[in-house]
């Protein structure tokens, strides 16, 4: 994974130079014609020039390549062979006219759909969960979806026209298109981080269409969780005495932010959150695979650069849309069953918004799942009882349909 990154940043950074020399070698060229310079001299500028555009060319031509031949990789059972009924697949679709990209993965394609949401916005974790969720492909056809300004998606919508309502839409989109394809009723859906809100937004207008719902790292009020993310931080930072931070949150102000720097303004408390429990002994597998991720087949060479992107620039968009969004007030209501898997230690989604929302809300069944050793990604902390809960709650439980 790390040669594959160093190979993507050398073949980006390769491009743009090379790029700048041609440049500067055409402009030497009409330069040393404009002074009637000797035919070798000409001659051999303009085979340098020749030569760039071939290697530009070429560079364009592998990222195309890499672009075409992304694929996510085929199931295999216990005796390396692919069974009968399975599915593996990674494929364009349009949503509301705009081009999007899904993973579908599953031992048997007559088993329920479910999809998965991801953080961000603006995040992609379709290779995260096939790495770290593969078992639950032996009881659904398990969907990612790189949504608008996320990873392979990233084009999907001019960033500056992404809204909540395109997520809501979209999703909705999707939904109905898995139906049909897999010939189901409902389908089971589950979010992380960002996630988890875009999922309660799709079953309040769209209850219908889903059988249940988990919210993990749930969010709930998204301007009480900056502002006490950012006081948790500032806390962490004056208890280690690390003035460096101090000094950064306490100049940028308590959250929320507006404008061009809300991602890297927020990132200074949230990074230093994520470290603080990166380091927490009692969360277990803490932390993100990234460079495995971005590394994976799922992603050409122009998508690995969009997983940036996305996380950068249509997060900075689109999250100042959500300060107004707070579930105790707006989505008290909703006539689907939601679980809530939370990690004890998650410092980033406090839980305790989440148990506020369990006073007011009314569903058929709404219940938390504890995570003793999880912090935020209860997913990845503790991937094993995540996946026996979740196959729990959406497959043994009175309210499948």
């Amino acid at each position: 994974m790390i040669q594959t990154l160093a190979f993507l940043i050398l073949n980006v950074f390769s491009v743009a130079a090379l790029v700048g020399i041609l440049i500067l070698a055409i402009c030497r060229l009409i330069a040393v014609k404009k002074k009637n310079a000797n035919p070798r001299q000409i001659t051999h500028l303009k085979k340098t020039a020749i030569f760039l555009v071939i290697v530009v060319v070429l560079n364009v031509g592998l990222v195309a390549i890499s672009q075409h031949t992304a694929y996510t990789p085929r199931i295999l059972d216990e005796k390396g062979n692919t069974p009968e009924n399975s599915i593996a697949e990674l494929t364009e679709i349009e949503l509301n006219g705009r081009e999007q990209w899904i993973s579908l993965r599953g031992w048997d394609q007559s088993k329920p759909v479910l999809l998965f949401l991801a953080g961000g916005p603006g995040g992609s974790q379709m290779a995260a969960v096939r790495y770290e969720l593969s078992e639950l492909e032996k009881h659904f056809v398990v969907v990612n979806w790189d949504q608008p300004g996320s990873g392979k998606s990233y084009y999907a919508e001019k960033t500056e026209n992404i809204s909540i309502e395109t997520y809501i839409q979209d999703g909705y989109a999707l939904t109905e298109y898995l139906k049909e394809r897999f010939t189901q009723e409902k389908i089971y859906l589950v979010g992380e981080s960002w996630g988890s809100a875009l999922g309660i937004f799709l079953i309040d207008s769209f209850s219908d269409s889903y059988h249940a719902f988990i919210g993990t790292g749930q969010m709930i009020d998204f301007v009480e969780t900056e502002q006490m993310d950012y006081e948790k931080a500032l806390e962490i930072a004056n208890e280690k005495n690390d003035k460096a931070t101090v000094e950064q949150l306490e100049e940028n102000g308590l959250p929320p932010y507006y404008g061009d720097n809300v991602t890297w303004k927020s990132a200074v408390y949230l990074n230093y959150l994520s470290s603080y429990m990166a380091n927490n002994s009692a969360i277990h597998n803490p932390g993100y695979n990234t460079l495995r991720d971005i590394g994976s087949s799922e992603y050409g060479l122009l998508d690995k650069i969009n997983y940036f992107r996305g996380i950068i620039n249509t997060y900075n968009h689109v999250y100042q849309q959500l300060y107004s969004v707070d579930l105790r007030t707006d989505y008290t209501t909703l006539d689907v069953p939601i679980y809530f898997f939370l990690g004890r230690h998650d410092l980033n989604a406090p839980t305790s918004l989440v148990e506020e929302y369990l006073q007011v809300v009314d569903t058929p069944h709404t219940e938390i799942k504890w995570f003793e050793h999880s912090g935020h990604s209860p997913w990845i902390n503790e991937r094993d009882k995540f996946m026996e809960e979740l196959i729990s709650c959406f497959l043994e439980n009175e309210f499948q349909d």
